[in-house]
């Protein structure tokens, strides 16, 4: 039978796998979300405020370049309001990186594994991923550094990385930075920087504002707003100017502007996310560690459990399911079948989750 004709995708579209998001629970379920990272304490109050504030403008366009929200962001981390883009989320802005640096015949580089959606975004620009193998879950600078060739146009790093949740320190980013050529954009993703508490950590601002060919890319979606969809950027001039050349003109609505500026001023709902997650991500990290389970240490708002075999892995997820609670199965995204990600919720889901997987531990 010949093949209708009908319009066409570009090379290599049909290829791409798409996002797989976390699962919720069934429809009417009560079911926890353990799935997703999102913020277990809500959003920011003065957020919404902000947000009951822009309702009554929904008649206006949003101010096109997100002034008031690139002013707060400015103002909370010291960074000159120019060099910020911010989009609908970050997966927004890393689509934007790739059409701006990447095209056929290019090359981009991440760790095994490394955030999903840079695969996608690489491949959709008609460019190639090119993945390095990690150190016992960690991104490796010297193979990093191995895979780079004269294709390579860029390299993504999420730090801290999701899935795993391990990290570079601030040494050994600058060090992955100093052996690439000048050419080659630096991408450090830095979604989860308010969770971390490692002191050798940076958010990547000072290289930012060192060097020609790095950019820090951070969202609004794990401090409470992820239904609104904020991300934003930090690059010098010449990377600032090419993105704004094809963003949206209205990338970010304007209650997303408002509530986002209202949110990166309020550093003490900010700091209260940071205290609990920390406090319940050391716990369940403590209560899970055993010969059976190996939790991989995380300085995100997650953590990831590795099992002995993936019909293990599969087994604690639907136990889990049936006692109420979704977590992220790892394998058909990353490839780690003996994986969950378990984000960090309240304290009676994440007490509630140590009792259902102990007591499986006990069983096998």
């Amino acid at each position: 039978m010949s093949e209708p004709i009908r319009p066409k995708p570009q090379p290599g579209i049909l290829d791409i796998a798409p996002y797989l998001p976390g699962k919720s629970g069934r429809p009417g379920s009560q079911a926890v979300k353990l799935s997703a990272n999102e913020s277990p304490l809500g959003a920011s109050p003065k957020a919404l405020a902000a947000m009951i504030e822009a309702s009554a403008h929904l008649e206006i366009y949003p101010e096109g370049s997100s002034r008031l929200l690139r002013e707060a962001l400015g103002e909370v981390h010291g960074v000159d309001p120019t060099s910020i883009v911010c989009g609908n989320g970050s997966d927004d802005l890393l689509h934007l990186l790739a059409q701006v640096y990447l095209g056929d015949g290019d090359e981009a580089v991440m760790n095994r594994y490394g955030f999903s959606v840079y695969p996608i975004v690489t491949r959709a620009a008609g460019a190639k991923i090119v993945l390095v193998e990690e150190r016992d879950y960690r991104a490796d600078v010297d193979a990093l550094l191995a895979a780079v060739t004269k294709r390579t146009k860029v390299v993504w790093l999420a730090n801290p990385n999701n899935p795993t949740g391990t990290y570079l320190s601030d040494a050994e980013v600058r060090r992955l930075h100093a052996g690439l050529r000048p050419d080659i954009l630096l991408v450090i993703d830095s979604a989860y920087a308010e969770y971390v508490t490692a002191a050798d950590y940076s958010v990547g601002l000072d290289l930012v504002r060192e060097q020609q060919n790095v950019v820090m890319v951070r969202t609004f979606s794990k401090m409470g707003l992820a239904a609104i969809r904020i991300g934003w950027l930090v690059g010098p001039d010449h990377v600032v100017d090419a993105l704004h050349r094809i963003r949206g003109p209205f990338n970010v609505n304007l209650p997303a502007q408002m509530a986002g500026a209202a949110a990166a001023r309020d550093e003490e709902f900010t700091q209260r996310l940071r205290e609990h997650n920390a406090h319940w991500r050391d716990w369940l990290t403590a209560e899970l560690s055993s010969n059976r389970l190996r939790v991989i240490p995380s300085q995100a708002n997650f953590i990831m459990i590795l099992f002995d075999t993936p019909d293990m892995a599969a087994k604690a997820f639907e136990t889990l399911a049936d006692s109420g609670y979704i977590v992220r199965e790892i394998g058909p995204s990353y490839g780690i079948g003996n994986g969950l990600r378990i984000s960090i919720g309240t304290e009676e889901a994440m007490r509630m989750v140590a009792k259902v997987l102990k007591s499986m531990d006990k069983t096998q």
